[in-house]
Parts: structure tokens; C-alpha cells; sequence
């Protein structure tokens, strides 16, 4: 509609089909795309015309990341994996959440991680009564402090250096600070890693998961709120087993910890998180190659960090005790074709190399489980599914192969 057109006296000189030849026209040397409101989509296919056209690409930052102030020249940026792969709008409901945070006593554990740091930093624009930042790497503390506040001399309640396997330390923090709502992001969650040392999936993301919900039963916490990924869906790696042992532990507590709601988020991959593949690809190509794919077929889902925590937060406020709520990933991305994509536009002659699938991966990741339908009551973006349950006291404290205790424990119960 605003082809022949002009905008401030520029003349408009034709829609995304005539990029080439405007900027043979122009001698042009960028492109800025000014959609904030365009997803991945979009922008992918406009970031390709350019290419061909040998224009430079520019973006302005999606409609959320502007926090409704007035765009100025400041934010024109280059592209991202973001901009490409997981750019949506999402939309949040601010009085539900707003009914749940707004001066409560705020728990995240894993704060100092991809999705951990990124609920701080949205969690404060709540008005929570206090935020409580829990990790165990003490640099990770230092780094969200400073990104939410400007500074981080660490000498402030907000930051607490804990390790959830060291229950007496967990159970203190608890008794002391009292908070009302629980963030439990923190987790191992290197996949291949894993599957050398179970031991410590079942360590850290069974029993450390338990120590949390005890706690958390004990100190009559309101929302608790257990972060799960898409390999909890038909496990079949030692991550997997784990979380989803994590999912059911969490309805165990919702079904029968009486007050409280227990409830957990189960999403796949997020851009940008540390030894994402989207990284070790950019690592790759940085170094000349090659860059090694898993398989030919292989698909995943993706979303940014700043969506995934805003429905994690919407989530909260809508989920029933005892369900885990699915986040809507968009359609899966096909890996070798992202590989394909970030050589073509790094200009280099990089090989890229199929190396075949590790131990506990699959093909195509699942969002939801066997028999887990997928039903939206409340939000286009967010599913409901009633979790199982798993007794908490059948756990062991120790097993000599937890991989296959993990798989018994899901099998039998």
C-alpha cells in the first residue's frame, strides 16, 4: 500500500521483491529492517534477499525488547540467531502476574544461568518484596547483579551462594528468608555430559529438586515452580530421566503438600544460552571450521530467552497445582539447514560435516509425552497437562548405576 509513495519526502521504491534493484539504484550498502513487530519468518526472508543483493543487514530489537519507549537510532543493531530463529510477539497477562509477585518474596535457584538470570531481570519490573538470587558459581551472581543493578559488590541479601545438594544449607535459607514464590531453574543439563556421569543428574536434578519442594513445603511457599525441558517428554537420555523424575516429584508435592501450588514448565531449547548449538556453531565457523552437525534430519525447537521467560512468568500465574504447562516452541527448526544458513551468511568457505547422533539424543525432540494431550485453556502459547506423580519416598539417597535406577523408578511407577 505504500509502494509509489514517499515518507518525509524519500520516495518509496517498491516492496521486498525490488531490494536488488533499488539498491543497484541507490548504490545502497544496508538494509535496516524497521518491522519490530516482524517474526523470525519475515525476517529471515528479507535477511536472504539482502544477501543476495550483497547488502549488509541491520535490525531494530523486537516490539518487547523497545520496553514501549520511542525507537531512536541507538537501537539499530545487526542480526542475531534471536532475530532468525525465535523472534515472536508474545503477550502476558500483567494483573495475573502482577496478582502473584507484586510484593512477595521471590526465590530463583540457577540465577546466575541462561534462564535463571533472564527471570531476574524481568522478575524485578514486579515489584516483588525481595528477590532472592541463589546459584552456586559466585561469578554468575556477580554478573546478574550488575546487569539489574549497576552494580554487584555481592554484599547485599539478594545474592546467596548455595548448592541445592547441601540440604542444611538450603533448609536455612528457607527458615531465614521465608520466600512465598520459588523459581527452582537451577539444574545440570549438558546432555552427552550426563550420560558419562548420571550420578550427578540424579544428585543435583532428583534429589536436589526434592530438598527444594521439602523445603519449600515446610515454609508454606504459595507458587512453586519447577523449570523441565522438552527432554522430560518419552525420555531417553539421563537429562531426560532426570527431569522428568523432577516433573512428577513436583505433582507428588502438589497433590498432597495441601496449601501451595506445585506446578512445572516443560520448553525446549532457548537462543543464546550457554553451549547452545546455535554457540558452538558460531564458535566453529569463527575458527575456519568445520561445523559438525549430528544428522542430516535432525530438528529442534527454539525460542529466545526473554519469550520463554515471559510465558515461564505467565505460567505462574494460570497453571493449577499438579499440571506442568507446555510452552508453544513454534515449529521445529531443521539444524543442518540453521548450519547451512549462518555459513552462507558468514561469506567463508566452511565444510560442514555430519557426525552422527550421540548417546540419548533424538532425531525430532518431543514437547509433549505418550498420552499427554494438548490442551489451551487459558493462553494461545501455554498448554495444561496433569502430571503423574512419583512417591517421593521411594527415592534412594545413593544408587551404584543411576541410569538405570532413574529408568526402573519411571518404568514402575
Amino acid at each position: 500500500s505504500t509502494h509509489r509513495l514517499s515518507i518525509s519526502g524519500v520516495p518509496v521504491l517498491g516492496g521486498r521483491e525490488s531490494i536488488q534493484k533499488a539498491a543497484s539504484r541507490t548504490s545502497a550498502t544496508t538494509l535496516l529492517i524497521a518491522i519490530p513487530s516482524a517474526e523470525s519468518g519475515v525476517v529471515s526472508e528479507i535477511a536472504e534477499l539482502a544477501r543476495i543483493a550483497k547488502l549488509e543487514v541491520k535490525i531494530l530489537p523486537a516490539v518487547q525488547s523497545l520496553d514501549e519507549r520511542p525507537v531512536d537510532a541507538s537501537d539499530i543493531r545487526d542480526l542475531t540467531d534471536e532475530d532468525l530463529l525465535g523472534r515472536r510477539r508474545v503477550k502476558i497477562n500483567l494483573d495475573e502476574i502482577s496478582e502473584y509477585l507484586v510484593n512477595r518474596r521471590v526465590l530463583v535457584t540457577g540465577a546466575g544461568g541462561s534462564i535463571g538470570s533472564e527471570l531476574c531481570r524481568q522478575l524485578v519490573r514486579f515489584n516483588p518484596a525481595e528477590i532472592i538470587m541463589l546459584d552456586r558459581d559466585e561469578s554468575a551472581l556477580h554478573e546478574v547483579q550488575l546487569s539489574i543493578y549497576g552494580r554487584a559488590l555481592l554484599d547485599t541479601p539478594q545474592t546467596v551462594l548455595a548448592d541445592l545438594r547441601d540440604e542444611t544449607a538450603i533448609n536455612a535459607i528457607f527458615e531465614t528468608r521465608k520466600p512465598q514464590v520459588v523459581f527452582h531453574a537451577a539444574a545440570l543439563k549438558h546432555l552427552p555430559l550426563l550420560e558419562r556421569y548420571p550420578n550427578e543428574a540424579y544428585q543435583t536434578n532428583v534429589l536436589g529438586t526434592l530438598t527444594m519442594l521439602k523445603a519449600a513445603r515446610r515454609a508454606g511457599v504459595e507458587v512453586f515452580i519447577n523449570i523441565s525441558t522438552d527432554k522430560a517428554a518419552n525420555p531417553i537420555s539421563v537429562l531426560g530421566y532426570s527431569k522428568r523424575i523432577a516433573e512428577r516429584l513436583t505433582a507428588d508435592f502438589a497433590y498432597g503438600s495441601g496449601a501451595g501450588k506445585y506446578i512445572s514448565v516443560r520448553f525446549g531449547n532457548v537462543l543464546g544460552s550457554r553451549g547452545s548449538v546455535l554457540m558452538s556453531f558460531r564458535d566453529q565457523i569463527a575458527k575456519g571450521g568445520p561445523v559438525t552437525v549430528t544428522h542430516r534430519g535432525v530438528t529442534r525447537y527454539f525460542m529466545t530467552i526473554s519469550e520463554a521467560v515471559q510465558l515461564v512468568i505467565q505460567a505462574g500465574a494460570i497453571g493449577s497445582t499438579g499440571e506442568i504447562l507446555v510452552l508453544d516452541m513454534g515449529k521445529p527448526v531443521n539444524i543442518h539447514e540453521v548450519a547451512e544458513q549462518l555459513v552462507r551468511n558468514s561469506s567463508k568457505q566452511i565444510k560442514i560435516e555430519v557426525v552422527g547422533l550421540r548417546v540419548g539424543e533424538k532425531v525430532h525432540e518431543e514437547l509433549f509425552g505418550t498420552g499427554e494431550i494438548d490442551e489451551r485453556p487459558r493462553h494461545p502459547l501455554i498448554s495444561h497437562v496433569p502430571a503423574k506423580s512419583i512417591d517421593q519416598n521411594s527415592l534412594v539417597m545413593s544408587t551404584s548405576d543411576a541410569r538405570e535406577y532413574m529408568i526402573r523408578l519411571l518404568e514402575e511407577q
